[in-house]
């Protein structure tokens, strides 16, 4: 991939939806030197600008947040108590190894569990979830944790074979990467459009930054990227939403939020430069921030870009080095030359 040490440093970082900030400091260490201005509002989205004086403002978005857990309180026995921030999957907890950020550094321990613990009726819940962080008492964890604390699964970047990695919360920060060096290769092909680059917070839980970054950029279109499930594993069904495969390409989205003329366009570039793309279905929404960019203002055409994973919201989400180089690729060639399909079909 064109550059690995940026994305592991952005899937390293810790980003529980509303604790952004160690990612955001990745994004803002590699984009500043390139960015011709670099924005970062109250809630801490960053965007990363190119060609600010430009008339035309392409949106780019994907979101730096994941989902996780936060510390509510610590009970007798020094065990943490935890809430949800987004989606989590309760039973992939239990018995894994967990990192609890603190002002003072990483506190580690474990979900704890047992083997009956899975029979729970109804269902686990995150109210089940006792954390040990391996003392005894509440003073002693007290000394250690705060309540306020994000907590993730302690699982880092591994590749493996046949071109692809695996790691926790690929979803979105692999987004992020991928928009970032979309600017990157768009500005180095000389892209004359503005083009407004945003690591977003908070789509996880409120997508508050998709709308604060809309609302303030005013574009007019956006480019999502997010991650989208494939069909190629165990318990996918392509009657969902369609036949989508690992390393078959970026995927586009046909729903009612989706321009279709912002599809073609895209289209026709991927077909432009020999790239592969594959289409997905969404009946409304698309549960990503295209939802609340779309509505943002007097309204604002989005096209959604989405990278092919396998095992969504789980601790090892896998994807493959040829989608997300076929993004980039695919997104640089739209930055480009939008400006020209635009004049090419009002002919």
């Amino acid at each position: 991939m064109t550059d690995e040490r940026f994305l592991e440093e952005l899937l390293e970082a810790v980003t529980v939806s509303g604790f952004e900030e160690e990612g955001q400091a990745v994004v803002r260490k590699y984009m500043e030197p390139l960015a011709d201005e670099l924005r970062t509002d109250e809630i801490g989205d960053t965007v990363c600008v190119l060609n600010p004086e430009s008339r035309l403002k392409i949106l780019m978005t994907a979101h730096l947040d994941e989902i996780g857990l936060m510390v509510t309180a610590v009970n007798e026995q020094g065990r943490l108590l935890v809430i949800d921030r987004g989606g989590i999957i309760p039973a992939t907890y239990p018995g894994h190894r967990v990192k609890v950020m603190t002002e003072q550094g990483p506190v580690f321990g474990v979900v704890e569990s047992y083997r009956d613990f899975f029979k729970k009726e109804g269902g686990l819940k995150t109210s089940d979830f006792l954390v040990d962080i391996g003392v005894d008492s509440k003073e002693e964890a007290c000394r250690l944790v705060n309540p306020g604390a994000p907590v993730i699964l302690d699982t880092g970047m591994q590749k493996i074979a046949g071109g692809r990695f695996v790691s926790r919360a690929l979803d979105d920060r692999l987004g992020v990467y991928i928009i970032m060096e979309a600017f990157k290769k768009a500005g180095k092909r000389g892209c004359t459009s503005g083009v407004y680059s945003a690591a977003t917070v908070g789509e996880e839980t409120t997508k508050n930054g998709a709308c604060w970054t809309a609302a303030r950029v005013k574009p007019d279109l956006a480019v999502v990227v997010d991650v989208t499930y494939t069909s190629d594993c165990l318990g996918m069904n392509a009657a969902d939403s369609g036949e989508v495969r690992l390393g078959g390409g970026p995927v586009l989205c046909n729903s009612p939020i989706v321009s279709k003329r912002l599809n073609r366009m895209m289209r026709e570039c991927a077909s432009g430069i020999g790239i592969e793309v594959q289409t997905e279905a969404a009946s409304r929404l698309s549960y990503t921030d295209a939802d609340k960019i779309h509505f943002a203002g007097e309204g604002i055409p989005v096209v959604l870009v989405s990278i092919p994973l396998r095992y969504m919201h789980h601790p090892a989400e896998m994807a493959d080095e040829k989608d997300v180089e076929g993004c980039i690729d695919l997104i640089a060639e739209f930055l480009v030359k939008y400006e020209e399909m635009c004049a090419a079909w009002r002919v």
